[in-house]
């Protein structure tokens, strides 16, 4: 008898060589026909044989039971049925599995119900410390893809959350965390001459590379910097690789999302000078605004942090401006694709996301013909003040803001209070106040688009208390999206996104319980560099 093949764990052999003599006189569920045998006649050696015996004919009875279509309950229980029973309609077991049927439980109490699921099952975590490059189906979005595109500015998409655009946020979030890290693995760019290719990993196969994007710092360090540090490398490199542009490049998957798109994907602050141009936070005009004559006066009056446009229109020895690069490439690829259905989607996490609205400002302004335009913006930073964002919104670019409510980035520069704040200070009697305040102060900033807001303290798994790195993290943000429901909704059960980079990178902000599962699961997290999760599974 080959017992390695019967579903049953072998481990439970001793509860039925356990059972005491009277066990072998009773009737079998699982084999009626067995005559009773009187133990008071045979030896201990017999007992033995006819035990083991017995057991393994339970063994082999249940193995051509669960090899066969599943038979009716009265022929698995001998007891009689109800007497009601057969005008009951359908049994309570039809339709369940064949070993729930046998009711296994009441012959090893160790079997039990499988616990529903919840962060602390161990099982499914760990499923979720697993990573795994298998994709499942998407859904079709066919004709509803403007919509999640922001057609309608996603009214009645984001509270509760629908698990389509769920899935594109987390998708887009992927794209930038390519650009993350196709530039750490070859961050140094030469000062000899034009740069070599950049290689970049695309997280979605059916998209292809088509440019590489590079931004530069009007700001250089002293010498004297260089001179007493001068092993910091690419750290004080004025021009940096910064993103990519992809073309989505497969049929079918062409057809499911509804048209072509386009992919504009850029990174956060890495070096010095990104981040000594981050605090340049005063506002200036845009200078190609005085010479449009499309932009009407209130539009004219639009500012945006200094920094961020140096990074956006300043060339570098050997690459173009971020501005120029970004508009020759979605002109060449707008031509090229003319006669189909196209969108263009800007994706960026925090220096990223301010680029990000430059960039679709850009576009919009300045490409012809210039198909649906729309922003994924994690954990970005205000960018120019109110006159900026009317003039996007008049040029009918869609942003979606995804917001932590812990990121403290999110709030700055300007007045350091959140957007609902500062609504609900408006609409009191002290609104003309804080009107005529920002008029007269050098930081008027304000936020561009449509808010989804998630938090980290809905996450089981990360402290209430995680810090300001944490909060601002980009694959935290993912893990918060993914398990986003609404805003007065728990974290999802059923969250899909793995937690292996989440404790890569943020172990120390991982609750304890689960650091010491991932232990005992012998995930060496420090040194194996866990490759980048797949696309989020299909909500279906």
């Amino acid at each position: 008898m080959k017992i390695a093949s019967t579903p049953l764990p072998l481990q439970n052999l001793h509860l039925f060589q356990a059972r005491p003599a009277g066990f072998m006189c009773q009737m079998s569920l699982l084999n009626p026909l067995t005559r009773p045998v009187a133990t008071n006649s045979i030896s201990l050696s017999e007992k033995r044989e006819t035990s083991t015996e017995l057991t393994r004919l339970h063994l082999a009875n249940l193995e051509k039971l669960l090899q066969k279509p599943a038979a009716l309950p009265n022929q698995l229980d001998p007891q009689p049925l109800h007497k009601d029973s057969k005008n009951n309609g359908p049994m309570e077991n039809k339709g369940k599995g064949r070993l729930e049927g046998l009711n296994l439980a009441r012959l090893w109490p160790e079997v039990k119900a499988p616990e529903q699921m919840s962060p602390r099952n161990f099982n499914r975590l760990q499923r979720l410390l697993s990573k795994t490059n298998e994709y499942s189906p998407r859904n079709n979005l066919g004709s509803r893809w403007r919509e999640y595109h922001g057609s309608n500015q996603w009214k009645g998409l984001l509270d509760p959350l629908d698990e389509n655009l769920r899935r594109e946020v987390v998708r887009y979030g992927e794209f930038v965390q390519a650009a993350y890290q196709s530039f750490h693995s070859n961050p140094t760019m030469s000062e000899d001459g034009p740069p070599s290719p950049h290689q970049v990993v695309l997280p979605d196969k059916s998209y292809k590379l088509t440019k590489s994007l590079y931004a530069t710092s009007s700001i250089g360090l002293p010498k004297w910097v260089d001179d007493m540090a001068p092993d910091l490398g690419w750290m004080t490199q004025r021009s940096s690789w910064i993103g990519y542009v992809a073309v989505c490049d497969d049929k079918r998957e062409i057809q499911r999302m509804g048209r072509r798109d386009i992919v504009i994907a850029l990174r956060g602050t890495a070096t010095c000078l990104e981040w000594a141009e981050n605090v340049r936070a005063q506002l200036v005009q845009i200078q190609e605004d005085n010479d449009d004559n499309s932009i009407d006066k209130t539009q004219r009056q639009s500012k945006v942090e200094c920094g961020f446009l140096s990074l956006y229109k300043t060339s570098g020895a050997h690459v173009p401006s971020l501005a120029e690069s970004v508009v020759e490439e979605i002109q060449r690829l707008v031509d090229l694709y003319k006669d189909e259905t196209l969108s263009i989607t800007v994706t960026g996490h925090s220096l990223g996301a301010a680029l990000a609205l430059l960039v679709a400002d850009e576009i919009s302004r300045r490409a012809l013909n210039v198909p649906p335009v729309a922003v994924f913006s994690f954990g970005g930073p205000r960018v120019g003040n109110k006159a900026f964002a009317n003039r996007m919104n008049a040029q009918n670019v869609k942003v979606l803001r995804i917001v932590n409510s812990q990121d403290v980035i999110t709030k700055v520069p300007g007045i350091f209070v959140g957007e609902e704040l500062d609504q609900k200070l408006r609409n009191t009697r002290v609104g003309a106040v804080v009107d005529m305040l920002e008029k007269n102060m050098p930081l008027d900033y304000s936020h561009v688009g449509t808010e989804l807001r998630v938090d980290t303290k809905m996450s089981p798994y990360l402290k209430p208390n995680a810090d300001m790195a944490c909060c601002h993290d980009l694959e935290a943000y993912l893990h918060l999206v993914d398990g986003f429901l609404a805003s007065d909704v728990p974290f999802r059960a059923n969250a899909k996104r793995s937690l292996g980079r989440l404790l890569q990178d943020q172990r120390s902000n991982v609750k304890k319980l689960y650091t010491r599962k991932a232990k005992a699961l012998t995930l060496n997290l420090e040194r194996d560099r866990l490759p980048m999760s797949g696309c989020l599974p299909s909500p279906t």
